[in-house]
């Protein structure tokens, strides 16, 4: 049970950095990630980022849009082992910019963490695409 809990925890600071990302701040993203080669990002842009400084350099981008709003989790499920564990999920929210609500999030993702020196880190993301930030 506690290495569910830590899971969790990993998964609700993923959140909390994503929420912080749309006010501009990239610090928490940075955090939460694993810096590997080998990490990948397939978000709601259509986009397929691998390894750390391209999934890095796209957070940037999102980050600089200040897309604001908040997304949060719905229904999560947990499944792992003692090195990988994945999340299923459903993102829902909103993206404000200017007091405009400028798009509705209602899509599924997928979160993947390994432990790495004894705490979750973030390997992997892959949702829905969204039609107002695809490319």
């Amino acid at each position: 049970m506690q290495e569910h809990d830590e899971i969790a925890a990993a998964a609700a600071q993923f959140y909390s950095a994503l929420n912080a990302l749309f006010e501009g701040d990239m610090g928490p993203m940075t955090e939460i990630w694993s810096h590997a080669d080998d990490v990948t990002y397939m978000g709601p842009d259509g986009g397929f980022q691998v390894g750390w400084q391209d999934v890095r350099a796209d957070w940037e981008k999102q980050a600089a849009l200040k897309l604001g709003g908040r997304v949060e989790p719905d229904g999560m499920i947990i499944s792992q082992g003692s090195e990988i564990a994945i999340t299923h999920n459903y993102e829902k929210g909103a993206n404000v910019n200017t007091g405009e609500v400028s798009g509705t999030v209602l899509i599924r993702a997928t979160n993947l963490f390994r432990k790495e020196e004894g705490g979750w880190k973030m390997i992997g993301h892959h949702t829905d695409s969204l039609p107002f930030l695809n490319r």
